[in-house]
């Protein structure tokens, strides 16, 4: 709950403690607002807002995101400062490999290099995963991207405390929320569950198509190369379906991932 009773004391206050925090480090020239446009990231904003802080805010535009989210930030957020990959990320894709759960490359590609110098303020949450559990409300990039430091204003917010507020200040959201989805982000990102990231693909042909493009460019340069690491696969598209769930095509009880 965003208001909650201690045994000692004034009742705890998540919202006005968040504002605090806000006046408190606000520096000259204002926060970098990390902004996703997904549930977190609406309401670090709308409290930034709040505090009547100094402000930017920045999109980083992975061009791998669901469209309906890219449709609702500007019809929403038309302050948003929209940032693209050098590169395409496919093209990308091509040169560093797939990546995986345990070697992720991407998103410091596509997403983390903003904000450089600044105090950036994000939507993470500790009870997003073990590993943003040791994250604290203020710290330095492990980075170093030149001087960059988070304020993780929401850190100790549930995913409940997140909706309550977005009804509470009846705050539009994505319309994704409501179609079943927990989280937006990257469609294709090696982080999430097999058969949610098999699905999105399927949900977005488009995409799926540039991603199986990609690791055939991915199997024919190894190939090239004499790699020896791809002899497991009979082609990039083998490897991809490899890659949804670390099975080969062989291996799958129900018959091929793709037709």
């Amino acid at each position: 709950m965003l208001i909650e009773n201690v045994l000692f004391g004034p009742k705890k206050n998540k919202i006005t403690n968040a504002i605090k925090m806000l006046k408190i480090f606000e520096p000259p020239e204002g926060y970098h607002i990390a902004f996703s446009g997904g549930k977190d990231s609406i309401v670090i904003l709308d409290l930034v807002k709040k505090a009547g802080v100094k402000y930017d805010v920045h999109h980083e535009c992975t061009t791998i995101d669901p469209p309906e989210l890219y449709i609702f930030i500007r019809k929403n957020y038309s302050e948003v400062n929209w940032h693209y990959p050098k590169r395409s990320y496919f093209k990308e894709l091509v040169d560093r490999g797939f990546p995986m759960r345990q070697h992720r490359w991407c998103c410091e590609f596509l997403k983390e290099k903003g904000g450089r110098g600044r105090i950036v303020i994000t939507g993470i949450r500790a009870q997003e995963s073990a590993r943003r559990k040791k994250r604290r409300q203020f710290e330095y990039c492990n980075k170093n991207y030149e001087g960059k430091k988070y304020l993780n204003i929401i850190l100790y917010w549930t995913e409940d405390d997140v909706w309550e507020y977005i009804k509470k200040y009846e705050i539009p959201y994505c319309k994704l929320y409501d179609e079943g989805w927990k989280r937006i982000g990257c469609i294709g990102c090696p982080m999430i569950y097999w058969k949610r990231r098999l699905k999105e693909l399927n949900d977005y042909p488009k995409i799926k198509k540039l991603y199986e493009k990609a690791f055939i460019g991915i199997y024919e340069k190894k190939k090239s190369e004499g790699k020896k690491s791809i002899d497991r696969w009979k082609d990039g598209k083998d490897m991809f379906q490899w890659w949804i769930i670390n099975k080969t095509e062989k291996e799958l009880e129900d018959g091929p991932l793709f037709s």
